[in-house]
């Protein structure tokens, strides 16, 4: 070999230490979903810990953001390159936001799906064009998304929706109850007050310099209750959730969606039936062959009664 040929030999050498394809994606950020859900999860630690600040994190979480993506994809994308897909992230979470923000649209957590009517799809999108994507893969990292983007004044805090009589599905920005109190140890000044007895039932201001030691106590016996019962009532609305996951409106819809024999109205009438949940527990719970014959005595039934 010639001592010209020497560096070519060299570079090839190292050309090939990446896979083509890695070497592609070093230069250019292809993303797929496991590589979001990795961002994703790194981001929300980030929140957790109390790394963002305004709108965007700071540099210190940009930095180890980088690092473990490297280290858990072998990918050394630069911060501008995952920046760019916060971006994209962000205008995800306007838009689904947005759209359940309408009583006609419904968030299943546990498929990810944004279910409505299709007439309701259709009306929509004419002024939405950019909703079809969503319409059809939905958002199943939704409520990370929450997470990471929720207005600063609610300093990471997202509205717990209680789960509602007839339906399994759940409502905008559902708050993880496992990371509730984690959220509110890493927020300002202002959530260490809430936390605070007296903040939640001040005491009526005593014009007397006679403050009775009494009072204060039995403020803190009835803040501490009410504090209980809160906890107590977001654990019954996680257990309710939970159970109706079990029996979601989309699995309904995906049986019924593969029965043979179902005409257009009885179609129609079972979304009706399927909004009350033990209507769907018995649903799923009976063998296929049964199914149909239950379904037609259930909606003629309603049907009878409601023209009663």
């Amino acid at each position: 070999m010639t001592k010209a040929a020497l560096p070519m030999a060299g570079r090839v050498t190292r050309s090939r230490r990446l896979p083509p394809q890695q070497q592609e994606q070093q230069s250019r950020a292809r993303w797929t979903t496991s590589l979001t859900k990795i961002l994703v999860d790194l981001m929300v630690d980030q929140v957790h810990k109390g790394n963002k600040q305004s709108n965007s994190f700071n540099k210190k979480a940009w930095k180890y953001i980088c690092d473990e993506f490297y280290s858990k994809t072998g990918l050394k994308w630069d911060k501008e390159q995952l920046k760019n897909r916060y971006s994209v992230l962000r205008k995800q979470y306007t838009t689904v936001k947005s759209i359940l923000e309408r009583s006609d649209f419904n968030w299943d957590e546990a498929t990810g799906s944004i279910i409505a009517e299709e007439e309701v799809w259709a009306e929509y999108i004419k002024e939405h064009p950019d909703a079809e994507t969503i319409k059809g893969s939905g958002c199943s990292i939704y409520k990370d998304l929450c997470t990471i983007f929720s207005e600063p004044a609610t300093n990471g805090r997202h509205e717990s929706v209680a789960a509602s009589e007839g339906d399994g599905t759940s409502r905008p920005c559902p708050e993880p109850m496992s990371t509730q109190r984690e959220e509110s140890s890493s927020g300002s000044e202002d959530d260490e007050d809430d936390d605070d007895p007296d903040a939640i039932l001040p005491s009526t201001p005593i014009a007397t310099c006679n403050r009775k030691r009494g009072r204060k106590g039995i403020d803190d016996v009835i803040a501490g209750a009410i504090l209980e019962m809160a906890a107590a009532s977001k654990m019954r609305e996680a257990a309710i959730e939970q159970y109706n996951a079990r029996y979601s409106m989309a699995d309904c819809i995906k049986e019924l969606d593969v029965m043979q024999g179902v005409e257009r109205p009885l179609y129609f009438a079972a979304l009706n039936l399927f909004n009350k949940p033990n209507a769907r527990e018995i649903f799923l719970s009976l063998k296929r062959d049964k199914r149909i014959t239950w379904l037609r005595g259930k909606c003629a039934v309603a049907s009878s009664s409601s023209v009663a």
